[in-house]
Order: structure tokens, then sequence, then C-alpha cells
């Protein structure tokens, strides 16, 4: 079972550590039904498991950290997604400006 999931990507501790970060956000919410907390979670899970390795490498913390690190993108949730994207896009925008720059001269 544990090579299946990791053909699919899916690091199970990383999982983890993300599925109870969005458990404590689901807890915090007030109004929730049936398909919103299935999403939260699974969009916690989801979030921890494929950014944490992206978000470790850009700021360069060690990998004894990578459960820290999923555990609060599982309770930012796509949240967290959007602000990591955020991140990236306005990165890659600034390197492509610096790049064009330099062609120009």
């Amino acid at each position: 079972m544990g090579e299946f999931l990791q053909t699919l990507g899916i690091n199970v501790g990383i999982s983890v550590a993300g599925l109870f970060g969005a458990l404590l956000l689901v807890g915090k919410t007030s109004v929730l039904n049936t398909r919103t907390l299935f999403f939260s979670l699974l969009s916690g899970v989801a979030s921890a498991n494929y950014i944490t390795p992206l978000v470790s490498d850009i700021i360069q913390i060690d990998g004894k950290y990578q459960m820290s690190i999923a555990f609060i993108l599982g309770f930012l949730g796509l949240k967290g997604v959007e602000l990591i994207s955020n991140k990236l896009v306005k990165k890659l925008e600034e390197d492509e400006s610096f790049g064009s720059d330099q062609r120009d001269e």
C-alpha cells in the first residue's frame, strides 16, 4: 500500500500532519455541511502533501521541519495555496523583467 501511495506522490507522514492542521481549521469553523467539511479536509491534506516539499525547498528549511510546514499548510488549505502561488507568480514576473532588461542591452 505504501508503494502505491508513493507512486501517486503521497507522503503519508506529511499528509497526516496536513490532516491535523485541516481538522484544527474545521474545528474553528462554526457552520459546516458535509460537503464543505470533506473539501476542507481534502484541500488541507492535498496542499500539505504536494506543496510542503516546494515550500521547504524555496525557504531552504531542513527536512526535519517538513511536518511542521505540512501542519501549517493543512491549516491554511486553499488559502495557503493561493498565497504561495501569488508569491511564485510575482517572483517569476520579476525574473522575466530582469531577463528582458538584459536582453534589451
